[in-house]
């Protein structure tokens, strides 16, 4: 191969080189930079473009769209003294991509930084109960100061999250203890509640069948009342009804002979009885009574023979 040869395939090959880096296209959500002899010239937007070659260069590429970064854990002491060690992720996005590459030299890493910066100084605020509880406060606060640093380099902080927070091996112990006696004092609490409620049903149960026995002893006692009643009532007519007929009975002809002579039936009767039943006879003080007894009742005898018809003497 002839020198000449070399050098017109040198020439075409550089002449290749500088058409294809005329000729640039930018994808979608993306800037490119292009610096005209070292100097800004202007931002490419996306689509297809053509540079002078040799003197237009693409000196920076940036994303438009957002971006998630993590930040690294690091070690935070608390208002009370004690280290946990704390990570995030951030969300920023390029708003102005000439102040991204011109106003810092690695906005990623400063944002970081930032992030670093900013939580160490909310941790140190707080106690170890309040980090746990108040995240939103401390992301609230790191996207404040990070976005506030970074609006000059033309980054808008959207938002930032706490994703671990780990305190010590001993302080999770302590810890874990803490939750376990709350749960059994919530669970005692539980139980104690579930007694008491057993108990006030069991009262309750027992005050409605004190309840229905005292009505039920009520109503029979009120029943058998009413029954006595009508039973003493049944009698008192009856008795009434009785006696009425006795009284009718004497009245009419005979019926005064007819009870004499039931009354000396009766004291004769009776009389036996006792001197059947006890080894000792009882015989009045004075003798005539017995034999005006006797005469009594023989009189009455007599006379009511002769004065009740069919009977003879």
């Amino acid at each position: 191969m002839t020198s000449s040869t070399i050098i017109l395939l040198v020439v075409i090959l550089f002449l290749l080189v500088a058409f294809l880096s005329t000729f640039k296209v930018v994808p979608q959500r993306s800037v490119y930079i292009v610096e005209r002899l070292g100097k800004f010239n202007r931002a490419l937007d996306a689509g297809f473009h053509i540079l002078i070659p040799f003197i237009d260069k693409i000196a920076y590429k940036q994303n438009l769209k957002e971006q998630a970064i993590d930040v690294a854990s690091q070690i935070c002491i608390t208002k009370d003294n004690i280290a946990v060690e704390v990570d995030g992720v951030i969300y920023l996005q390029v708003i102005d991509p000439q102040k991204a590459s011109y106003g810092i030299d690695n906005y990623r890493f400063a944002v970081i930084q930032i992030s670093q910066t900013t939580m160490r100084s909310v941790i140190g605020k707080m106690e170890l109960d309040k980090t746990f509880e108040e995240r939103e406060a401390v992301n609230a606060t790191i996207v404040e100061a990070v976005d506030r640093a970074s609006g000059p380099w033309g980054i808008k902080v959207s938002r930032y999250e706490v994703k671990n927070i780990s305190p010590p091996q001993s302080i999770k112990d302590a810890m874990e203890k803490q939750m376990r006696a709350e749960r059994e004092k919530r669970a005692l609490i539980a139980e104690s509640e579930g007694d008491k409620q057993a108990k006030i049903n069991r009262a309750e149960g027992e005050k409605q069948q004190t309840i229905a026995l005292s009505e039920g002893e009520k109503q029979r006692r009120i029943n058998e009342a009413a029954g006595r009643a009508s039973e003493i009532e049944m009698v008192a007519v009856a008795t009434a009804k009785g006696i009425r007929e006795i009284a009718q009975s004497i009245n009419e002809e005979g019926g005064m002979s007819a009870v004499n002579l039931r009354i000396a039936e009766q004291y004769l009767t009776e009389f036996g009885k006792l001197a059947q039943t006890n080894n000792t006879m009882i015989v009045p003080a004075d003798l005539s009574d017995i034999s005006g007894v006797i005469s009594s009742v023989t009189s009455v005898i007599n006379k009511t023979n002769s004065g009740l018809p069919g009977m003879k003497k």
